[in-house]
This record gives structure tokens, sequence and C-alpha cells, in this order.
């Protein structure tokens, strides 16, 4: 691995059962690169995050996180989930909710340290919601409980923050403020967010990896219309009147 990427992933296929998923899928994500994974649904996106957090195996090809194997990096690892799956009437905090972010860092059973209560505190403030942190999660907006995972995943001190459509269920306004957020953070960390709106991330990423199946690179200066045609199939244009 080239000591200036972070991500290796070299000749990866996988597949569920008789359905390929992935076929021979090389990358490289760069230290300090934000990189935008886009692609139709069922193209292999939540898959391919799932082999970096060594979450599932590849039938075939390697990858590599932070020089050494994915068991090995992925206390150095964020994660934020898409929160559709969120159990929100669970009766937790925001504090609570965001703590348990530290697990992925020290794997204690044994009640926080001082440095897990000023990490969490730190992400909240981060993420605008340590006002909040006394509020239980099921009062919370969808823009506030994005914050809120993401805080979680701040938490543990990541050196690669990695996210799953995390602007999927909230409005323009608050995509717009979570990406300003992930803007900032890729000033001290990779950044790897799945999307589905490639118009909108070419505006915040420096590169896009299109998946479908397959994958190719994309500096965001060459998108263009016959490409998203290309990766997503016929696309119909749709007025907006204001």
């Amino acid at each position: 691995m080239s000591v200036s990427n972070v991500i290796e992933i070299v000749d990866v296929s996988y597949s569920f059962g008789e359905l390929q998923v992935l076929e021979h899928v090389t990358l490289s994500v760069q230290d300090g690169e934000f990189l935008g994974l886009v692609g139709p649904n069922g193209g292999g996106k939540t898959t391919l995050l799932k082999l970096v957090l060594g979450l599932l195996r590849p039938d075939q090809g390697s990858v590599k996180v932070l020089s050494t194997t994915v068991d090995e990096a992925r206390r150095r690892l964020g994660y934020v989930p898409q929160y559709a799956g969120f159990q929100r009437d669970y009766p937790i905090t925001v504090e609570e909710a965001v703590m348990l972010g530290c697990l992925g860092r020290n794997g204690s059973l044994f009640g926080w340290s001082s440095r897990d209560h000023t990490a969490a505190a730190q992400a909240m403030r981060e993420t605008e919601i340590y006002d909040l942190r006394k509020r239980l999660i099921g009062a919370l907006s969808g823009g506030q409980l994005q914050r809120v995972l993401i805080a979680r995943a701040l938490a543990s001190e990541p050196e690669i923050l990695v996210l799953d459509e995390p602007t999927a269920n909230i409005d323009l306004r608050m995509e717009e403020n979570v990406f300003e957020l992930l803007r900032q953070l890729n000033q001290r960390m990779t950044i790897v967010v799945v999307s589905h709106d490639i118009g909108f991330i070419s505006r915040y990423v420096k590169r896009v990896a299109c998946l479908n199946r397959t994958l190719v690179c994309h500096q965001t200066s060459v998108l263009s219309g016959d490409l998203i045609k290309d990766l997503y199939g016929p696309v119909h244009m749709i007025p907006h009147e204001h």
C-alpha cells in the first residue's frame, strides 16, 4: 500500500448467493481525501462500505485500511449509517447516544474515562448539538438526529469517517448544513460518503467513485449528463417551480 493511500481495494468481487454485487472493483482513497461514492440502488455501494469496515469478506481480491487489515483498522474508523433503521423510541439521551461511539475506541466494559467524556463533548460541540445533550433522541428532528449519529462516530476519534447516505431522509437545507460540516471535518480526516445525489455532492467532494457492480472514478470537473446516463440509465428531467 502506498503511504498516501489510507484505503486500498484491489480486484474485489462479492456475491450474495447467485447475485453478483461487486465485480473486479479496484479503488484507492488518499489520506485527506473527500470521496463521494455514487450509483443506483443495488449497485453495491453499501456492500463496498461493509467490506471496508470488515463486516463482510470479499470473495476475491483484498481490502487494506490504514496500511493494515480491516480487523486491525476497524477502531480507527468512524461509521455513520443511514438513520432509517435507527430505533428512535429507545429511551436514551443525545449525550448517551454519542458516548456509545467511545466503545469503538477503548472497548471498555467498565465505565467511561475522562477522555471519553471529553471526546463526546467535543463531538457534540463540533456538530452543534451540545445544547441538546439531555434531550431524548425520539424528540429530535431528522437533521438533529443525523448530527447525533455523526457526533457518535466522531467520539471514537477516527482517522477515516465513512457515511452511508447521511442525508437521505432530511430536507435540502439540512443536507447543505451536514455537508458543510463534513467539509470542515475533512480538514483533519479522510471522508468517504455514499450518496444518491451525484449533482449535489459534486459541490463538496474532490473525486467521485461511480459504482454499479463495477467501478469508475472521476474528478468532479468531468461529470456530465452522458456520464450520469451511463451510470444510472435514462434520466428524465423534472421541472421545479419555486
